[in-house]
């Protein structure tokens, strides 16, 4: 019997350094074996600004895990994202090597290859090239061409690219920690494999992944990836909006943000009460009672509805509003009849859905992970997302039934020939 396969993901966020550990039977079914999640230092925006503490950070996250599962990682899927992700659509036409032929899979690769071929600056590098369609001989809409016979093969890619020193110093933090990266991914697209449906992707659908300082967008249409952008703006900016607005520390901010987006939105009471106690009860729930929350700011009550509405709800809207703009830059507004699927550790943010709707005016449900067994309660939260879509990704690639359309590293960046060099260099300044 063949023994199962152990692969790693690790989510490097804004706030937070998430890893998951899960064996991969031969049926392909992923159990969940180790999870751990710390706070992040050194990360700002998804980009690296201190080496020394993302290190710590990243090792703290990865050896919590390892001594849940009872297993050492040695190499993991990583994410990758903030504003300096950007997205391009590419169109390429090649002859099929034998002409009138079969469509053989070196003729997709040098399809693919034209279609990477654009111009782009020396600090950029290309992370994705992910296939959206084939075209063979005028006939569009086709998902594999090998084996069909043709002349003249086209191909519509999608290609995300991203900052050559941001993804290379992540690449060196990796490899610091002592693990191989495995892969690159941009968080968004990761996320999309934990919490959205083939039919979703199909019929058409936005996912929005609202981190701690940026904000993720991926469109999917027909099947396939159409558009991604990063906005600069996530639930840690709820949070700095309340500690000014109530005077109070970020750390105690973040606390009545949790608690409030705790509370049920509508709160039934027994009918056989009195009005007069339905009101009070009901005016008890207006007022945020803050010494029970362990803050330890010189206030005594607060308006909860003051909060929701002057301090959390305009700062929501903007979010939407950039999601919105970003919906129209694409141009594939009108194709996602299936809306908005919200994910991210801030999406539980009180009144996020209704928000959602109201400004974009798009359906809206918040994304749930699944695809897992085991440890799943410990992943039960949209914060995991992307280190999950990271397991379900590398679940597929490493068990070689990758498909054409999973996103792959581009040739320009190879992370493991650049961490051998960083591991080289670093050695070079030791006695």
């Amino acid at each position: 019997m063949a023994k199962d396969k152990v692969i790693a993901g690790i989510d490097v966020g804004s706030s937070k350094i998430a890893t998951l550990i899960a064996t991969v039977t031969e049926a392909n079914q992923i159990n969940l074996i180790g999870v751990a999640a710390t706070s992040s230092r050194g990360v700002k925006k998804g980009q690296i600004v201190d080496i020394e503490a993302a290190v710590n950070s990243i090792t703290e996250s990865v050896e919590s895990a390892e001594r849940m599962a009872g297993f050492s990682v040695s190499s993991a899927f990583i994410s990758t994202g903030g504003p300096q992700i950007e997205s391009i659509n590419s169109h390429a036409v090649v002859a099929v090597a034998q002409a009138g032929g079969e469509i053989k899979e070196n003729d997709v690769l040098r399809v693919n290859d034209a279609a990477r071929a654009i111009a782009l600056p020396a600090s950029r590098e290309i992370l994705h090239v992910i296939p959206r369609t084939f075209t063979v001989d005028g006939q569009e809409g086709i998902n594999d061409p090998i084996g069909m016979t043709g002349i003249r093969l086209e191909t519509d890619t999608h290609i995300v690219t991203g900052s050559t020193t941001s993804m290379r110093n992540l690449a060196k933090c990796i490899s610091m920690v002592g693990i191989d990266v495995d892969e690159l991914i941009f968080s968004g697209i990761a996320s999309s494999y934990s919490v959205l449906s083939d039919t979703e992707k199909e019929l058409g659908v936005v996912l929005v992944d609202i981190g701690g300082e940026t904000t993720d967008i991926v469109i999917f249409v027909d099947g396939a990836v159409a558009y991604s952008s990063v906005i600069p703006l996530g639930g840690r900016h709820i949070t700095s909006d309340i500690a000014v607005g109530l005077r109070v520390s970020l750390e105690s901010a973040e606390k009545i943000k949790q608690w409030l987006s705790r509370i049920p939105k509508a709160p039934t009471f027994p009918e056989e009460k009195e009005v007069g106690s339905k009101l009070d009860k009901k005016k008890d729930e207006e007022i945020l009672d803050v010494k029970s929350l362990g803050i330890s700011e010189d206030i005594q009550k607060i308006s909860r509805k003051a909060v929701v509405e002057s301090i959390i709800k305009p700062r929501v809207q903007e979010i939407f509003k950039f999601v919105g703009k970003e919906i129209k830059k694409s141009g594939f507004g009108a194709m996602v009849p299936s809306g908005l699927v919200i994910t991210g550790g801030s999406s539980t943010t009180i009144g996020l859905l209704d928000q959602a709707k109201f400004v974009l005016g798009f359906p809206a449900r918040l994304g749930k992970v699944e695809g897992f067994t085991g440890l799943t309660d410990e992943i039960d939260s949209p914060a995991f997302a992307t280190a999950a879509g990271l397991l379900l990704y590398g679940a597929k690639s490493s068990g070689g039934s990758a498909e054409m359309s999973l996103p792959v590293l581009g040739k320009g960046l190879p992370i493991k020939a650049v961490t051998q060099k960083v591991t080289d260099l670093l050695k070079s300044f030791l006695p």
